[in-house]
């Protein structure tokens, strides 16, 4: 959600930013309908002054005896006119809020213009990916052989873009989840949470997934969201409040299921578990000091990027462009970990700073130690990482010849000192 008085102040870098997004020009639209609210706030407020002078004036004549009818018929007719003009009052501030709310924020000066995932921009590699002396499988090719994966179970239950992960798998799906949250909560201080998983719409507004996103998500009959990331629940928990400055950063860190509908993304990665309507993450966010978030966006990916290294997955960081980052964000930072199946870089974490935009839809503010008043705090998000995904990385990258994988060091102890899998 934008401030209007910054709109007011900079309307060419507010048209700068929305075409920076793909979105058309739209600060001559926004100031106009912003002068008429604010003109006919002026003249509700002239008529409520006049409507109290008036009954000063009438209390004043009833006591000297004298008539006022004609006051009293003024009341009336003012009356009308300030009921008229608060409804003209709800129209305006309705329509300019629904302008505003689907709007996306505005990305960094240096956020690399572009439409698409063409423009982004990689910032630095870690790892080298193996060199196999066999034909390197994709996970589902793995999974299904071992009979630990599937898909055709899933699909009975459920449809297409689900799956079914048996013994050691779902073994080893858990123990990823437990590592990435013992490293998180023990190493680098984000508070492990548990959060429901249907909220409400309000909750869904606060970070910017509705209304313009409504066809990702499901929705149950009685007015609930499923939730398609912990990011909706944990960037909420401060919905309304006022915090100290001394209580910030706040940082926590939650493992949940994440339910999309992928309403955008027929066709595309119909095999195997990179897309699915269901599946776990470990989701970090942090509610910062707006000072310090670009500090913390850069803790955050690092976070994010100590787990892939210590499972052994080859990665690089992209900063992305202005049109593939998220509807709240202003900076982004996706890890593309190494997939030899696939002989390429996919999506395993994405992190971003959101800057004040979700904070104003939400109402989160903090009172600073100095001066007065109150200023809007700044949330974070980013995955720590998605389980699923991860363990695709680990099967690929960890995989045999012979059609099973190893168990990276670092997951051993959560496997009860397992070292391979098939």
């Amino acid at each position: 959600m934008y401030d209007l008085r910054w709109i007011r102040d900079n309307p060419d870098a507010f048209d700068a930013g929305l075409a920076a997004r793909g979105v058309a020009p739209l600060a001559s639209e926004v100031l106009a309908a912003d002068a008429e609210a604010r003109a006919n706030r002026t003249n509700l407020q002239e008529i409520q002054n006049r409507r109290n002078e008036l009954s000063k004036q009438i209390g004043a004549a009833k006591s000297k005896g004298q008539d006022a009818a004609g006051l009293i018929n003024e009341v009336g007719e003012l009356k009308g006119a300030l009921q008229a003009g608060e409804e003209v009052e709800r129209t305006l501030s309705q329509s300019l809020r629904e302008t505003l709310s689907g709007l996306p924020n505005q990305p960094e000066a240096d956020v690399p213009v572009g439409a698409d995932e063409d423009f982004n921009v990689e910032v630095r590699r870690h790892g080298t990916p193996r060199v196999f002396d066999f034909e390197a499988r994709q996970h589902f090719e793995i999974g299904e052989a071992l009979g630990l994966m599937d898909f055709e179970a899933a699909s009975k239950l459920s449809g297409s873009r689900f799956v079914v992960l048996r013994g050691a798998l779902a073994r080893l799906e858990r123990a990823l989840a437990a590592f990435m949250l013992d490293i998180h909560g023990s190493e680098f201080g984000y508070t492990e949470t548990s959060v429901p998983l249907l909220v409400r719409e309000h909750t869904a507004f606060g970070t910017g997934n509705l209304p313009k996103f409504e066809d990702d998500l499901f929705k149950t009959t009685d007015g609930f969201y499923l939730i398609p990331t912990a990011e909706m629940v944990l960037t909420n928990l401060v919905r309304d409040d006022v915090l100290a400055e001394s209580d910030l950063p706040l940082r926590f860190v939650a493992h949940t299921p994440c339910f999309r509908s992928e309403a955008g993304a027929a066709g595309r990665d119909t095999r195997g578990m990179l897309r699915q309507h269901q599946f776990y993450k470990v989701e970090m966010v942090s509610i910062s000091h707006p000072e310090h978030s670009k500090d913390e966006l850069e803790r955050m990916t690092s976070c994010a990027e100590t787990i892939l290294q210590r499972l052994g997955i080859p990665y690089r960081a992209m900063l992305l462009s202005s049109g593939d980052m998220g509807f709240s964000a202003q900076r982004t930072y996706d890890l593309e970990g190494w997939m030899p199946g696939q002989n390429c870089y996919r999506e395993i974490s994405s992190c971003s700073n959101c800057g004040d935009f979700q904070a104003r839809r939400m109402g989160a503010r903090f009172k600073p130690k100095q001066g007065k008043g109150t200023n809007f705090v700044h949330t974070l998000n980013g995955s720590g990482l998605a389980v699923g995904r991860t363990l695709i990385a680990v099967m690929e990258n960890y995989q045999f010849a012979d059609g099973g994988f190893a168990i990276p060091d670092a997951l051993q102890p959560y496997l009860g000192g397992m070292t391979r899998i098939g």
